[in-house]
């Protein structure tokens, strides 16, 4: 069992950066692939960014590739999301999702475990 809490969404100008967290509670955080999901209003939770157990792989969202940056530190039991250049589109409810099984997963239904998520809001 893994509990999960995001914080760091806030109102952000557009072309602005921001990073969002992710602390996990409970044990082996290292044994669980990570990854953050959005959703913006009047859409479906997509995908953005996943890392595996130990940090070395990692998988983006083709549009988000080259602004957004997931990482992991295993000693504190927090994965992160930093995100570059921000756009008005980015707006979004973050959530960050977890599962024992292969990294890099894209959907939904994979994860077992969900955060609560934080609000990312981009004004231009």
């Amino acid at each position: 069992q893994v509990q999960l809490v995001e914080s760091g969404g806030e109102l952000v100008q557009a072309g602005g950066s921001l990073t969002l967290s992710c602390a996990a509670s409970g044990r082996s955080f290292s044994a669980y692939a990570m990854a953050w999901f959005r959703q913006a209003p009047g859409k479906e939770r997509e995908f953005v960014a996943a890392v595996s157990g130990g940090g070395v792989y990692t998988y983006y969202t083709d549009s988000m590739k080259g602004r957004f940056t997931i990482s992991r530190d295993n000693a504190k039991n927090t994965v992160y999301l930093q995100m570059n250049n921000l756009e008005p589109e980015d707006t979004a409810v973050y959530y960050c999702a977890a599962d024992r099984g292969q990294p890099g997963a894209r959907k939904l239904d994979h994860y077992d475990y969900w955060g609560q998520g934080t609000q990312v809001t981009v004004y231009s």
